[in-house]
This record gives C-alpha cells, structure tokens and sequence, in this order.
C-alpha cells in the first residue's frame, strides 16, 4: 500500500500535468482556425431570417443584394464571402463566391458584375449555376434559406478569379480572424 506521502506525491503530479495541458485562451484560437470574433452582416433589402425581395431571385432581376460589415478586426485584409442554401435538394447549393474584398470597403454594393475580376480588385466565384458572379434564390419548392457568410482575413489571397467554394475555403485556412452571417428565406409564388 503506498504511503501518504507517495500518494501527495502522485496527486501533485496529477495536478501539474493537468495545469500543463490546459490550454490558454488565446492559443485556444489557433486551434480552432483563429475564428474568436464576430462580425456582423446586415442589409438595407432585407433583415434576419426575413422574405429576400424577389428582385435578388430567379424570379427577379437576379441581382446581387447590398450587404453591409461592421466589426471587422484590426489587422483585416481582406473579406471574403460565401452564399449558399443548405436546403437544397441534392445537398448544399453555392449562389455567390467573393473574395479579396478591400477590407476598407464596409460595404458590398447592389448588382455586382457578373464577371470574375471586378474593379475593386475583388474576385468572383463559381458557383452551383456552373457560372461566375451571383446567382440569386430559385429553391424547386418550399422555403429555404439563404445565408450569407463573411470572412474577415488576414491576407489578401490574390488567387484568380473562378475559385469554387471548397478551393475558396482550402485556401482562407489559418486566415480566418472573424466571420458572420445574414440569413434570408426565400419561396417560390
């Protein structure tokens, strides 16, 4: 039977090791791919979990919506963005990929060019429609819902523009400083 002292022994050693895997919030963040902050994603067409105007839609003028950032981290340089229905039939759908964003412009205007290379530098994604730029809400049926995520990064990717949603993705690993979304619901008439 070990004696009192052993036993001390033994628990202190416990004790320490414990203290030394426990991991500091800050380093927590590396971790998880740095995704500590939250920023906020908002439109003047349209607020949370509400109807898209069908002027963003198939059934519209398939226009890009006006989004606006705010709390973007220091040390952001560049945003990135990706709209997707997770509703879809045959798994998730990618409407919009847009990256290298100036991370100085805390806006996304209306009716962004459907092309690859925009003025601001920005690039443009393909997307589900096999085709580059916005593609607005068309769901086969229901209601579904449209979420438009942004990232916050670190670096600008000067990739060309095409990149699809998984190529975007591979490539803003171990950038990400802060991320948010806006989800908006959309149905057929």
């Amino acid at each position: 039977m070990p004696s009192m002292r052993s036993l001390v022994s033994v628990i202190g050693w416990i004790l320490l090791g414990a203290h030394v895997l426990t991991v500091h919030p800050s380093h927590a963040a590396e971790t998880t791919g740095g995704r500590t902050m939250k920023i906020v994603v908002t439109s003047p067409a349209f607020s949370e979990a509400a109807s898209i105007p069908s002027k963003y839609t198939c059934d519209g003028a398939d226009i890009s919506p006006p989004l606006a950032i705010s709390g973007i981290p220091e040390g952001t340089k560049s945003l990135a963005l990706i709209s997707d229905d997770p509703d879809a039939p045959r798994g998730t759908w990618v409407h919009w990929v847009l990256y290298d964003w100036p991370a100085d412009s805390l806006t996304i205007p209306e009716n962004l060019p459907k092309v690859g290379d925009l003025p601001t530098g920005a690039k443009q994604g393909m997307t589900d429609f096999r085709r580059v730029g916005y593609g607005g809400p068309c769901p086969p049926s229901g209601t579904h819902r449209y979420y438009f995520k942004v990232y916050a990064l670190d670096v600008k990717l000067g990739k060309p523009a095409g990149l699809t949603k998984p190529q975007l993705l591979e490539a803003m690993k171990g950038h990400v400083l802060a991320e948010g979304s806006l989800m908006g619901r959309y149905a057929r008439k």
